[in-house]
């Protein structure tokens, strides 16, 4: 029988019950939030004269965390909309509902007592077959089912959401001693297909997998840094970007996810692995102790390794903890010889081998800080983990690494990483030491496009489950490429499809990445059967290269200018009336230029994951690659009789001119940068491109046309243009906004209404991108546009003159 997830009950509304709440909505399930009925009234409630049995009361708690988490930031949820798909309730009155649905998840305080307790009430509920499991971060799961059913044991599991469950994508699955192979093997999928997960079936060990290694590596770092006397600005340098962790790397890390909520995991990994070699890495360190007992726990208390702190001015700066006096100062810059080398570098595993050679303290921390990771997962299997891979996985899904340990040792070679650990004084584990002498010599290797990792009971290369349906461009640019320049790579996928991938810096958009899409479009043309446009960065693409319009303005070189953004343009068209089918696939950040590519598709894949919008106000001009233009055609593309037209196009002229960014791919629909019926989001980004080259070849298969030009976009003239002059006049005068940002929501105005026309008229797609060029080049002749240009150039923020 095929099992489906309609319906599923969270059980437990505090902020991670909410929050998985909520990303079950995201993907369209129907959801029922429980938790306790108050003790008391509210003060609030007394007020209003209510009693412990008013509905209202009685769902306060649930409702209340419910709300609470809607509105924080970032958002749990794809669309406020979505939330209506959550019901509420409380584990009285509405506790009988789980009968009808299809999985129970166990979110409440983490106590085991607690926990059996909720059990025992839910199994009187609930229909046998029915999935059950707890998001425990650490209780053995073999307790949790104590006095249940066979039922209710073989169909139970625990399932460890990451927090914030949206954002980040590991997903444990632990089984207990009696869970089904069914109900692993339906998680596994359903985590991964549904819910956009990278889903990680560990053993009921404590703290799992992504915990257990996690947390070492912060406890590691703990001692480490009062070992080699580092500040926390330096081991931050160290530990974020560089070697391909977040910006947040270590210290601002903990602020931000809470001291307490680490030190609660290091305290129950110090109490339950006393057998663990590294057990003694795990007590806290005096500062951390201190820390604790002033309550300097991060964001949650205002304070912690940082401290935001308010000047006599007003203004506010960012002070750091002296870990030797306890005492907050100004920080400290921290430079390192070694990162100098590595600044050309892009791919960061190319930076591991560079680091670890370094003579200044930089290169003395990376060797003892891989060594001790090393270490220490070459001896976590079989414990935690027969397979090497889910170590990985869980490193990069929950904590935002780019590449797990045993990836990185593989980047710095397998001697070289036993070099380091016995530098130490570390045991090399004998599976180690076997896989050094075999014809292996590595953990991964690559094969017909899959990753294969090292079995170690087998000894031998096996493949990674679960890629069948994905595919992998790290593994297959370099044998099928077809075309290649400094900033672009194209690809072939199979089957007819060609996938253009951009490859410069934060895959921005210059000469380069326009070259590349031209030459690409002529292959594909007369070789393949369509296009994907996607690639692997962090971004999709942060716009067109500012740099070099920068240079062009300031050096009044603007027939080189005007050249250039009629290359874009020009690029944009080609793209649209290509004779086979073109499919864009952004993902994070598809800032200006990223959007226009995106919007110039025959169709958009987004993942979820989407932060899309034109942005080029903050840079003090208009979107000139067919953005303003494209904005204006889509508003009069949905033109009925009868409609007030004005307020369609209002409302596009105000995306652009408020510089807004889609917060997922679903709220791109509202924004009208997605279009609904024809762009789709897929939650899984692992699939997205696999996903993209369907949908490519399924318009090629079904009898693809190329795209007449069209010459019927119908502009207002005067009728717009009236109009939102007097409201730029109406906002500069309550000073909403500057002078300048007047000028360029004129130029816009100008550009979307088709110019000082006297009447509604019916103009082409070169027209609108005519005026559109115009704009933007004499913008680009305002000295307020410079310093703009310069200041998002240096500081990677707007300014505001």
């Amino acid at each position: 029988m095929k099992r489906r997830i309609k319906k599923v009950a969270v059980v437990g509304s505090g902020i991670m019950g909410s929050a998985i709440a909520c990303h079950f909505a995201n993907i369209g399930v129907e959801v029922i939030l429980l938790d306790i009925v108050p003790n008391e009234l509210s003060e609030k409630e007394k007020k209003q004269g209510k009693s412990l049995e008013d509905k209202s009361v009685r769902n306060r708690i649930v409702d209340d965390a419910l709300k609470t988490s809607l509105k924080s930031n970032p958002s749990p949820i794809y669309h406020q909309d979505f939330a209506k798909r959550i019901t509420t309730g409380n584990l009285e009155d509405d506790i009988k509902k789980v009968k009808d649905v299809d999985w129970i998840i166990e979110v409440v305080v983490e106590r085991l007592d607690i926990k059996q307790q909720v059990f025992e009430k839910l199994e009187k509920h609930r229909t046998p077959g029915t999935l059950i499991s707890s998001n425990t971060s650490g209780i053995p799961i073999k307790f949790m089912t104590k006095d249940r059913s066979d039922d209710f044991k073989k169909h139970f599991c625990g399932t460890h959401f990451f927090n914030p469950p949206r954002y980040l994508k590991l997903l444990e699955i632990i089984p207990g001693p009696e869970t089904s192979e069914e109900v692993l093997e339906f998680l596994n999928n359903y985590g991964e297909k549904f819910l956009g997960k990278t889903t990680v079936v560990a053993k009921d060990t404590p703290a799992f997998i992504g915990n257990r290694i996690g947390i070492f590596s912060i406890m590691s770092l703990f001692h480490m840094v009062k070992e080699m006397d580092m500040t926390i600005e330096e081991v931050d340098k160290l530990t974020g970007p560089v070697i391909g962790r977040p910006k947040s790397a270590t210290f601002r890390t903990v602020d931000v996810v809470g001291l307490d909520t680490l030190v609660h995991v290091a305290n129950g990994l110090y109490d339950n692995v006393p057998k663990d070699e590294r057990h003694d890495l795990f007590k806290l360190p005096d500062f951390i102790e201190k820390m604790m007992d002033n309550k300097w726990l991060g964001s949650k208390t205002g304070q912690g390794f940082y401290k935001k702190v308010k000047k006599e001015d007003g203004s506010s700066e960012i002070k750091s903890l002296d870990l030797n006096t306890l005492e907050y100062r100004e920080k400290k810059r921290a430079k390192f010889d070694v990162l100098d080398k590595t600044k050309s570098v892009d791919v960061v595993a190319d930076r591991f081998p560079i680091l670890i050679e370094g003579k200044d303290k930089a290169g003395e921390f990376y060797r003892k800080n891989f060594a001790a990771l090393f270490a220490y997962v070459q001896h976590r299997i079989p414990e935690i983990t027969d397979a090497l891979y889910k170590i990985d996985d869980a490193m990069k899904a929950g904590f935002g690494w780019k590449h797990g340990p045993f990836q990185i040792w593989d980047a710095v070679g397998l001697d070289k990483g036993i070099e380091l650990m016995k530098a130490e004084g570390y045991e090399v584990a004998e599976w180690i030491e076997e896989l050094s002498k075999s014809e292996h010599n590595s953990f991964y290797s690559v094969k017909d496009g899959q990753t294969l990792y090292y079995d170690i009971d087998q000894k031998s290369f096996a493949k990674i489950p679960g890629q069948d349906d994905f595919i992998i461009l790290d593994n297959i640019r370099q044998s099928n490429e077809v075309f290649s320049n400094k900033d672009l790579v194209a690809t072939d996928l199979g089957d007819g499809i060609l996938n253009i991938e951009f490859r410069s810096k934060m895959n921005s958009i210059g000469g380069d990445v326009l070259n590349g899409i031209n030459t690409s479009m002529d292959i594909a043309e007369r070789d393949f059967d369509g296009v994907v446009i996607s690639n692997t960065g962090d971004n999709f693409s942060v716009g067109a290269n500012i740099g070099m319009i920068f240079m062009f303005a300031v050096e009044q070189e603007y027939e080189e200018l005007h050249g250039a953004i009629k290359y874009f343009q020009d690029t944009m068209m080609r793209m649209r009336y290509s004779s086979i089918p073109v499919v864009a696939a952004p993902h994070q950040m598809a800032l200006g230029g990223g959007c226009e590519i995106s919007m110039h598709a025959d169709k958009i894949v987004a993942h979820a994951e989407t932060y899309i919008g034109l942005v080029e106000f903050g840079v003090g001009v208009i979107p000139g690659g067919g953005g303003s233009k494209e904005m204006a055609r889509r508003a009069a593309m949905t033109y009925q009789k009868d409609d007030v037209e004005l307020n369609r196009l209002r409302e596009n002229f105000l995306t652009i001119g408020m510089a807004k960014v889609a917060k997922s791919a679903h709220e791109a629909y509202d924004l009208n940068i997605l279009e609904r019926g024809k762009d789709i989001v897929v939650v899984s980004r692992d699939r997205q491109l696999a996903i993209a080259k369907q949908h490519a070849l399924m318009m090629a298969e079904n009898g693809y046309t190329q795209p007449v030009k069209t010459n019927n976009i119908k502009v207002l003239g005067r009728q717009a243009l009236g109009a939102f002059l007097v409201g730029t006049d109406q906002m500069k005068a309550g000073r909403y906004i500057s002078e300048h940002d007047q000028k360029i929501a004129n130029k816009l105005a100008y550009v979307m209404s088709g110019g000082d026309l006297t009447s509604p008229q019916y103009v082409s797609e070169q027209y609108l991108l005519d005026l559109e060029r115009e704009a933007f080049l004499s913008l680009c002749g305002e000295r307020k546009t410079l310093e703009r240009l310069q200041h998002m150039i240096k500081k990677g923020k707007p300014l505001r003159n």
